[in-house]
């Protein structure tokens, strides 16, 4: 295909030492075969063909137009490439990602030079690969990743186990369950489908086999050597997404980096929501051409750490846009961020000097948290969170007096507490708060820690009941103004449902008010301003033809006769066409997570997604379906797939229900 200064082959094959091949999108620019140009890399299992198809679109031209070729690959067992899926960020994944780049080093049209991006998965992968140090890639922008796969991904978090870990599970296991397009691979594509049904994973086993911080998650956690790292890289987030840590920790501790966090939520920052938007390609643009072409153009001079502080943000059924102004951090650890200190008081207050010490008690009923939103949002309607009053009302709350001048923060809140519970297990939930003068209370940042892991992830210990210990709870980074007229709300709860998987039992805590309480804000002077340009074209993604609407729903249904609350969800992309093949695509997601309000044990989680594709005569159908339940002692895990030619089924697997013993959760 063709196109003005450039053109794109839709499908070029790269061979791997074993005999594999993965797939490949590439936009060529213009003479690039006679005049080498340095190439961009993105390697994800998102499907290049019809997947990512969309937003591709909205950054690969730019990039060609700029003098850079694009390379979208699809690793193994995805999209049209070869093999077999394994897990996420495997050691195969990555030795074939170190391959491709080895062979876009040698192709003609490249220069030997070549960068790697990508965001969440893309974005992991980038970091990771970069630290196996192949000699070709020399830079890389990662969006919406993290440098700790166990304490800030989808999985776990300080010892708690995530909703969203099955949630993503279910997701992959439909993924994976999708063929290669007849158009591109052939009559094979059949034998090649089912060869993937017979051997995908299911990846909710695997990551409940791995409770505690052990090699499984520090494989791919560049945190755990930022030495390796020796390239620049520059990393992005969004504080409406749940992978706010990484951009200031990479660039505090990696070598050459630099890092953005901006209002928005798990999506490329030129297309993403809430606005403000930034120019992401030609911010992505300045930054190949200072490391791939070797232009002096200034990034170099680039602040540390670039962020937009929120201010005055409602907690909205949808958030269009979001108040706020970007600020330059020039070198980390922050040079003008001192913490200030506020103490949890008697009468639930938040105080700048230490209270009398007094003891108060916590016992949260098991929905408390419903308000939380989503781990990574992709929309900003209801997946973010919600107003915090109903979530408020089963914690205990401390609430600071009226605020008489803005107090602006950037970074990390910490709070520290000496804290006992009657059981042997349990958690806390931390929520930093915003009240506005109206009474409705935003969700500024939020922390959570296993109680069994305060020493350590990889070495937990159970509480013993009645026994005070000191403990530290580390929230997400966040950027917020706090307006006049405000006030500061610290909430804590011993259920965050449905975000986190309870504890086994009801647990009731108690907390030591006084000087041993006390929340650590970076505050800062709050007077600065930074420009970021926004995009020209606010619309980027190109309009593909929609054939049957999409529905996006999520509520919370609550029966008052038995004590059950449900978190409904429904997804549907509607049926999409992708120009130039006519391959019409429609992916549905219908999951159901329950929990009675005084039983743990009765947390369960329901999956069902289905995927379609068809073409003229041709179509599939993919039903993945997964459950998820507890006791006291054991998880259970069981799924099935199931896989339609037409109207005719040609494959079932089922994973029977298996027990996982818990290990301190």
């Amino acid at each position: 295909m063709k196109k003005s200064g450039f053109k794109v082959l839709e499908n070029e094959w790269i061979p791997l030492a074993d005999g594999r091949r993965l797939a490949a999108r590439i936009w060529l620019p213009n003479g690039a075969k006679k005049n080498p140009a340095p190439a961009i890399l993105e390697y994800i299992p998102y499907r290049k063909r019809d997947g990512t198809a969309q937003r591709d679109e909205a950054t690969y031209p730019g990039f060609a137009a700029a003098g850079y070729v694009g390379v979208r690959v699809d690793i193994a067992g995805h999209g049209e490439s070869d093999g077999d899926w394994d897990d996420e960020y495997s050691p195969r994944e990555l030795a074939d990602g170190v391959e491709v780049i080895a062979w876009i080093a040698a192709q003609p049209w490249c220069d030997g030079k070549v960068g790697m991006m990508g965001i969440s998965w893309g974005g992991f992968n980038s970091l990771q690969i970069a630290a196996l140090q192949p000699p070709a890639l020399k830079a890389v922008i990662s969006i919406g990743s993290t440098v700790d796969r166990y304490n800030d991904d989808i999985h776990y978090k300080n010892g708690c186990l995530l909703y969203a870990n099955f949630y993503w599970s279910s997701v992959m296991l439909c993924y994976a369950s999708r063929p290669p397009d007849p158009e591109v691979v052939g009559d094979g594509w059949r034998d090649s489908w089912l060869q993937r049904l017979k051997t995908q994973p299911f990846p909710l086993a695997t990551w409940l086999e791995h409770q505690r911080k052990d090699e499984y998650w520090k494989h791919g956690s560049i945190g755990e050597d930022y030495g390796a790292i020796e390239i620049p890289a520059l990393v992005i987030s969004g504080w409406g997404d749940g992978y706010v840590n990484a951009p200031p920790a990479a660039a505090l501790n990696l070598k050459s980096a630099r890092a953005i966090n901006g209002p928005w939520i798990h999506k490329y920052p030129h297309f993403a929501w809430p606005r403000p938007r930034i120019d992401f390609v030609a911010e992505a643009i300045a930054w190949w051409d200072r490391w791939l072409k070797g232009i002096d153009n200034g990034v170099d001079a680039l602040p540390a750490y670039r962020a937009y502080i929120l201010e005055n943000v409602r907690p909205l059924r949808r958030r269009e846009f979001d108040p706020g102004r970007w600020v330059a951090v020039p070198e980390l650890p922050a040079t003008d961020t001192r913490n200030r200190h506020y103490y949890l008081a008697p009468n639930r207050q938040l105080l700048d000097i230490p209270g009398r010490s007094q003891e108060k008690i916590v016992i949260s009923p098991q929905d408390t948290g419903s308000a939380c939103g989503e781990f990574f949002p992709l929309q900003p309607n209801g997946e973010m969170p919600t107003d915090q009053r109903r979530d408020d009302s089963g914690s205990l709350v401390f609430d600071s007096g009226t605020l008489h001048q803005p107090i602006e923060i950037l970074g990390r809140p910490v709070l520290r507490l000496k804290i006992s519970i009657d059981k042997p297990l349990g958690m806390i939930a931390v929520r930093l708060n915003d009240i506005h003068p109206d009474g409705a209370v935003s969700r500024v940042s939020w922390g959570v820690l296993n109680l069994a892991h305060r020493k350590s992830n990889e070495n937990p210990e159970a509480m013993v009941p009645g026994r005070a210990e000191s403990v530290e709870i580390l929230l997400n980074e966040c950027g917020y103004r706090f307006m006049r007229g405000h006030r500061m709300r610290i909430s804590l709860s011993t259920s965050y449902w449905p975000m986190i998987v309870p504890p086994p039992e009801p647990v009731t805590a108690t907390i030591k008010l006084g000087p041993d309480a006390v929340l650590a804000l970076p505050v800062r002077g709050g007077v600065d301003r930074y420009e970021m340009p926004e995009p020209a074209d606010e619309n980027p993604l190109p309009e593909y033809p929609l054939h049957e609407p999409a529905l996006s729903r999520r509520w919370i249904e609550r029966n008052f006769q038995t004590g059950q609350s449900h978190y409904r969800v429904i997804d549907d992309t509607g049926e999409i066409e992708i120009p130039g093949h006519g391959l019409r695509t429609r992916h549905r997601h219908d999951e159901r997570t329950s929990i009675t309000v005084d039983d743990p044990l009765s947390y369960r989680s329901l999956s069902r997604y289905i995927c379609w594709m068809r073409r003229g005569d041709w179509s599939i159908r993919t039903e993945a379906e997964s459950e998820f339940r507890c006791d006291a002692d054991n998880f259970y895990v069981q799924a099935r797939v199931r896989a339609y030619e037409g109207d005719e089924l040609v494959h079932e697997r089922e994973w029977d229900e298996r027990a996982i013993a818990r290990d301190h959760l």
